[in-house]
């Protein structure tokens, strides 16, 4: 079930906590796509807070946004590039994105299978997308005062599993909200603290979401195609009810 936009606009943009929590995943994914230069750049989901920094480089950007979920207008002060759209069918053509960044789409979706199939589709040949989804061992999926508390969490390895059922590459991960899920003033000073120390964990033993980015990665068949002929059946107990003709 997806989260109403008003209350994810609330959390990434009027609290301290959602800023912090903005900047942390921001900063991660900034680490895998220092830029994006020429490039169409999407995001699903509620991704909008993690595109800024791509929107004065990249040739397009695109705040993709589920119907259940409801659009805001985005970004505040410049041209709209936000779009309501149904869940597993995109306004964008087969092939066009370069960037794909998935907030809040994934472990919310009813149909994460189709979802799943709808990335592949916009993709184009060697495209990369993210995936940015609750660690189900981490603090921030036990609290229901974030949005990472609903959905489906994940472990490392089941968001990898089912990302390669659907044909992606997996490239790289990262882990991200290390700071405790807290408003209160002192944890929130230490959050780029946590954050620091967190770099040198392995992704898989903390933090609050896992930043995956896959690649899509199509084959080109080489050689020559020889045409198998398929023998002939096999006739087999054929002489009984129609009897053979006798070798000369």
């Amino acid at each position: 079930m997806h989260l109403d936009v008003q209350d994810l606009r609330n959390f990434y943009y009027r609290s301290t906590l959602g800023r912090a929590a903005q900047a942390s995943i921001r900063g991660r994914l900034r680490d895998l796509w220092p830029e994006a230069t020429g490039q169409t750049v999407a995001g699903f989901g509620f991704a909008a807070p993690l595109l800024r920094p791509y929107l004065k480089d990249a040739r397009r950007v695109m705040a993709l946004m589920p119907g259940p979920q409801g659009v805001m207008q985005w970004p505040a002060g410049m041209a709209n590039v936000s779009v309501l759209c149904e869940e597993t069918a995109w306004p964008i053509e087969t092939g066009h994105v370069d960037r794909l960044v998935l907030l809040h789409g994934l472990e919310t979706s009813d149909r994460p299978s189709h979802l799943l199939e709808e990335c592949w589709r916009v993709l184009g040949p060697g495209g990369r997308a993210v995936f940015v989804v609750p660690n189900r061992s981490g603090l921030w999926a036990r609290s229901d005062d974030t949005p990472f508390g609903f959905g489906r969490p994940y472990t490392l390895s089941q968001v990898e599993n089912q990302l390669r059922l659907h044909q992606f590459t997996i490239e790289r991960h990262l882990g991200a909200l290390y700071l405790p899920p807290s408003q209160r003033r002192f944890w929130l000073r230490a959050g780029p603290l946590f954050e620091r120390l967190g770099d040198r964990l392995p992704a898989m033993l903390g933090g609050g979401v896992f930043l995956v980015e896959v690649s899509k990665q199509t084959h080109i068949q080489r050689g020559e195609m020889t045409r198998l002929k398929p023998p002939n059946p096999i006739r087999v107990l054929e002489g009984l009810s129609n009897p053979m003709p006798e070798p000369a």
